[in-house]
């Protein structure tokens, strides 16, 4: 079992940057792979980015070269950076940690980008 909190959102203005924390508690987090997916108003969540458990990354085509997913695990935590932010990036981030079958979900944070 483990536990995600996620943090770092709030109110940026178009070409800002944010950097969104998921803070993991209670298993050997190394073994995970996180997620980062957003959910907008009015639309379904989908998927931003990905990091394995030896480090590999993948992103979304909207995000690419714009957002960097990494992770601490000496920290247990894992990061989103998100750079030249526009208004469609406005939605509720959540974290997502899984191994196997086991797939675990953060609270969410909002992220609000101004034009």
């Amino acid at each position: 079992q483990v536990q995600l909190v996620e943090s770092g959102g709030g109110l940026v203005q178009a070409g800002g940057s944010l950097r969104l924390s998921c803070a993991a508690s209670g298993s050997i987090f190394s073994i995970y792979v996180v997620s980062w997916y957003r959910q907008a108003p009015g639309k379904q969540r989908e998927w931003v980015a990905t990091i394995g458990d030896r480090g590999s990354t993948n992103y979304a085509a909207s995000v690419k070269g714009r957002f960097t997913i990494s992770r601490d695990n000496a920290q247990n935590t894992a990061y989103l950076q998100m750079n030249s932010l526009k208004p469609e990036d406005t939605a509720v981030y959540y974290c997502r940690a899984s191994v196997g079958i086991q797939i675990y979900w953060g609270q969410g944070t909002q992220v609000t980008v101004s034009s």
